[in-house]
């Protein structure tokens, strides 16, 4: 980044008293909470979120460092609920993602089901989105979900989300567009799968391991082996 373009120190130190004033804002409205999706403690957790962000960005534009800490940004988290207390339908929204990474293993699979079921001449399962479609035509999608490096498929980020309503939705109202009009303040719960939840996880059974070792293994050391003392501080 240019001089010219670089944030002044001034900046920088308005951008920090913000993350105080944010901070102290966040404390009072959780110390004020009125139930378990407080509005205002959702807004002031937004507030402190921009602008820990806002400081985070002039402190390293500036002075190339950054802060100890990271907030989810508010595209990360559900607002309050808002909707019915006693809901009389609700709705479940799954997005699950795959990676082809064994085609041919897909094809034989396609094609072995078109064989039972006597398709004759059918040509469906000669190309990858071909035989996508005979597999999720034959299986549910939990089922390929259990199943799927039996398919030739890698399972990568999946999603489900419940959402409550008033009343259930007309027969036909919705297939046109099925996602479009979920409402965030709806949601009554919401579970994520994916692998950068496992990153730190990972991390941490690494720093665990010793000469190879994998998790939850213990070294026997032989018995000439001179063995060091613990230092007493440890």
């Amino acid at each position: 980044m240019s001089d010219a373009a670089q944030p002044t120190a001034a900046e920088v130190r308005a951008a920090a008293e913000a993350v105080k004033t944010a901070l102290d804002r966040h404390l009072a409205a959780v110390e004020r909470r009125s139930g378990e999706d407080d509005p205002a403690v959702y807004e002031a957790f937004n507030e402190l979120a921009v602008a820990a962000e806002a400081y985070d960005e002039l402190l390293y534009d500036r002075h190339d460092e950054v802060t100890p800490f990271e907030i989810p940004g508010a595209e990360d988290a559900l607002p309050p609920y808002t909707g019915p207390e006693e809901p009389n339908a609700l709705s479940v929204l799954i997005r699950r993602d795959y990676a082809v990474v064994e085609p041919q293993r897909l094809l034989a699979h396609a094609q072995r089901i078109e064989a039972a079921d006597d398709e004759e001449g059918s040509d469906a399962s000669d190309t990858v989105h071909g035989a996508l479609g005979v597999l999720f035509g034959e299986f549910e999608p939990d089922e390929i979900a259990s199943r799927h490096k039996e398919f030739g498929l890698e399972e990568g980020d999946s999603t489900l989300w419940v959402t409550a309503s008033d009343e259930p939705a007309e027969p036909g109202e919705w297939l046109a567009a099925p996602f479009e009009q979920v409402d965030p303040a709806r949601v009554v719960c919401r579970f994520d799968v994916s692998a950068v939840f496992d990153e730190d996880l990972d991390d941490d059974l690494d720093d665990d391991r010793d000469d190879g070792l994998e998790a939850g293994q213990v070294r026997i050391p032989d018995e000439d082996e001179d063995l060091e003392p613990l230092d007493a501080d440890r």
